[in-house]
């Protein structure tokens, strides 16, 4: 089941100075970076009461950011929603319809299981799921 939003990922070109203007939006240094490699991604996290933000940035053309920064331009890449059960929900998910993008959740950052659900089903909007590692 969807608890909460877990938090919201930026794409960025340049992290070091993007987590500059960050940190001047917060007022307060991120609590985490750290690199991604299975995504080619360095991410950093600022926490602002209960939401949390995720700033990414490519480290290869390969990345799923370096391709979205190059259509798009930077600004919101996900919405990650935190879940109990990341196994049934994306069985539960594939059954409702919408197109699951991974066959077994990855290792993501901050400490998470993850995967995502296509834009195309989610009105264009690309969904991640994130489970807590226990």
């Amino acid at each position: 089941m969807i608890q909460k939003i877990e938090h919201i990922g930026i794409a960025v070109k340049d992290i070091k100075k993007a987590t500059k203007t960050y940190t001047k939006l917060f007022n307060q240094s991120p609590y985490k970076t750290e690199a991604v490699e299975s995504e080619n991604v360095i991410t950093t996290f600022f926490k602002t009461g209960e939401n949390k933000i995720e700033l990414l940035e490519a480290t290869s053309e390969e990345s799923a950011i370096y391709k979205f920064i190059e259509k798009k331009g930077e600004g919101i890449h996900h919405i990650a929603f935190d879940v109990d059960d990341i196994y049934a929900e994306m069985e539960r998910l594939s059954k409702e319809g919408f197109i699951v993008l991974n066959e077994q959740p990855k290792k993501g950052a901050d400490n998470k299981l993850v995967c995502f659900l296509h834009p195309k089903s989610v009105n264009g909007v690309l969904i991640e799921l994130c489970q807590e590692i226990k």
